[in-house]
């Protein structure tokens, strides 16, 4: 009841507004959380967080070898089932929301573990990533001289077998040169001078620190948090430059690489279609894989960026189509500027396309520098090369980054938020010192045990989870529901069938291949040592066991027997829904802030309108959970003990 003193009446605190004007709550609402400062913005950011390394050096080596043009097919089949899907899931989820890939989980708070396991795949995958970017500063770098320092052999750094490709063209044609146990002057570079390899005997002997990939290192993590300082305000605008460079770069290789003489051979290799390959199961992975991860879902970029968007932004019509069709041709014609040059480069060697295409960091940092030694004007092209994977990378970065603090942040909302540029450079400085190990004579080794194990079957697993969880215990009815009241219709036929059905079980076949297929890492002729191995599976089984402890957790914080723990845990929290008091219409008015129980609910649909009456909700008992409501608003206007006067027919409460 409302008690009264003198004439004065005084409301309990359940009753306060959250919208009312007293005191300075307003200035740690939800929406201080930030925005994007525009569409474009939160466009280019998503451009720029799938387009990245992977079409350059990844997507053109996948293409020619299973089938050449014939690939083409089974990629944009599951471009379709898988990416489309996904992609919409993920956007739709962060944009309904308003929250990061931690607090997400209020839709299921049993499952918090997979919001946890993102963040430890994101967190290993940042710490490895920004090492690439440090490599590239290093070659950026290097480039800006006369004569590229990987053009000769005559270095200290090359030994007996280094063979310059100019001494090959000087020589007599007519007798052909054997290279097969020769080792490219780049190849030098990048092995002895640019890892120092050789002062390290493997994964378990790092050596000394190289103090000069350091430098570069914290150089890129510098650029990476100054870029991500202000949140998305400023990486925002970044984007704006380093999501569309890359396209001008890109047509220029292009262009080059096109009216190089041989150009043409390297072209007909990549793209002569061989539809037996189709035939192939393997085939249909390779495709499968290669969409899972260039577009990134899974990652939590997505959700993250999707979360700073208004609460009506079409993101069906607009951003899920323009972002996964523009990553598919991105990665089609990084293929033609790679393969023309390669064409070039098998033409001046006299040796077939496959012997000079390589997948990864080789092609990157060993065959098209030296592809770029053969051209008129090499250390321009080279720059440019290097430029271009610079912005490539970073783009991809800042949205890891801004997975991490984002997801932090909103589980600590009142704790962090004001303090987010000091926080960011914590985790900046974190990631940093775990990633010196990198920066050592045997850093190879670490880098290629992170990239094949911190995202591998733990993604999967992280992402078939969500599917499942979103479809079944959630509900596709109350999904579509939700998504029919953030823009206004619901997915149709083929989003649900796909989410339902078609996208899990790809997945699921995935997975199942991936660990039928185990092979051990190996860098060259390098084989990892079983501990190695080991640490590896931990890295990648980790990810997964964060969702059963998360489960234990959420069960435990639960009342009843276990059955009926797992139940309330698997509901969705008070707190699920739009983040803005406007959007929460429908069911989501009886979890406005301060309606755990019927009586409030009724004030709050008197003042704010909404349904006529409780039992309309379709939250099946939510009602009775007493959930923390320290991360809202309304929370923190409880906790601070303010009072305030009673809204538009409150008044007449007071008999309740």
């Amino acid at each position: 009841s409302v008690k009264v003193q003198g004439a004065r009446s005084v409301t309990p605190d359940l009753l306060v507004s959250p919208s009312s004007q007293d005191g300075d709550l307003g200035s740690e609402c939800p929406e201080d959380r930030g925005n994007w400062t525009g569409r474009l913005d939160f466009l280019l950011s998503c451009i720029g967080y799938c387009v990245g390394l992977g079409n350059v050096w990844r997507f053109p080596y996948r293409a020619y070898t299973n089938g050449g043009g014939a690939f083409l097919v089974p990629y944009f089949i599951m471009l379709a089932i898988c990416g489309i899907p996904i992609f919409f899931m993920e956007l739709s989820l962060g944009q309904f929301s308003s929250l990061g890939p931690l607090a997400v989980w209020k839709i299921s708070p049993l499952f918090k573990g997979v919001g946890m396991g993102t963040i430890l795949i994101v967190s290993l995958v940042a710490i490895y990533y920004n090492m690439i970017i440090a490599y590239v500063l290093f070659y950026l770098f290097a480039s800006l001289t006369s004569d590229l320092p990987w053009q000769h052999c005559g270095n200290w750094w090359n030994t007996d077998l280094c063979l310059d490709h100019h001494v090959i063209k000087a020589g007599n044609s007519s007798l052909p040169v054997n290279i097969s146990n020769t080792v490219s002057p780049s190849e030098e570079y990048w092995s002895r001078y640019v890892l120092h390899i050789q002062g390290s005997s493997g994964i378990g002997d790092p050596g000394r620190i190289r103090w000069n990939l350091c430098l570069c290192l914290l150089l890129s993590w510098t650029i990476v948090y100054l870029c991500i300082l202000k949140g998305v305000k400023s990486s925002g605008k970044v984007v704006y430059f380093t999501a569309t460079f890359p396209y001008l770069i890109l047509v220029m290789l292009l262009i080059r690489g096109v009216t190089l003489e041989g150009a043409w051979k390297g072209i007909q290799f990549y793209l002569t279609p061989q539809f037996d390959h189709l035939l192939s199961s393997k085939v249909w992975i390779e495709a499968a894989l290669q969409i899972f991860y260039s577009l990134g879902v899974g990652f939590g970029g997505l959700l993250t960026f999707a979360s700073y968007n208004t609460f009506h932004q079409n993101i069906y019509r607009w951003d899920t189509f323009i972002v996964t069709l523009g990553n598919a041709i991105t990665s089609i014609l990084a293929g033609f500027a790679i393969f023309s040059v390669l064409g070039y480069m098998s033409q001046e060697l006299g040796v077939p396309v496959n012997q000079v295409a390589k997948a990864g960091p080789g092609l990157a940092f060993v065959v098209y520098p030296q592809a770029m030694t053969m051209l008129p004007l090499s250390p321009f092209w080279s720059f440019l090369f290097f430029f271009m994977l610079l912005t490539l990378g970073l783009d991809s970065q800042f949205a890891f980054m801004e997975t991490i603090v984002t997801a932090v942040t909103d589980e600590f909302p009142y704790y962090l938020r004001p303090k987010k540029a000091s926080f960011s450079a914590v985790i900046c400085i974190a990631l940093f010192l775990m990633g010196l190990i990198l920066t050592t004579e045997g850093g190879m080794y670490w880098l290629v045990l992170l990239d094949d194990y911190s995202a591998g079957f733990g993604l999967m697993v992280v992402v078939i989870t969500t599917c499942l969880v979103v479809t079944r215990v959630y509900g596709m009815k109350r999904f579509c529901r939700d998504i029919h009241m953030m823009l206004g219709f619901k997915p149709g036929p083929y989003f649900r069938t796909c989410w339902m059905l078609l996208s899990p079980a790809t997945m699921m076949a995935l997975l199942v291949y991936n660990i039928v297929k185990y092979q051990p890492s190996e860098y060259g002729n390098y084989r990892f040592p079983t501990w190695a191995e080991a640490l590896g599976i931990l890295m990648g089984v980790l990810s997964c066991l964060m969702i059963p402890m998360g489960m234990v957790v959420a069960v435990l914080q639960e009342e009843g027997t276990l059955w009926e723990r797992v139940q309330q845990a698997s509901r969705p929290a008070m707190g699920w829904g739009p983040s803005l008091e406007e959007n929460r219409t429908g069911a989501y008015v009886a979890s406005l802030a301060g309606s755990q129980s019927p009586k409030p609910l009724m004030v709050h649909m008197r003042k704010y309108g909404g349904i006529t009456s409780y039992e309309n909700t379709d939250w099946g008992g939510m009602q009775q959970q007493e959930h923390s409501s320290a991360d809202t608003c309304w929370g923190r206007w409880q906790g601070r003990g303010q009072r305030g006067t009673p809204g538009p027919g409150m008044e007449q409460e007071q008999g309740m």
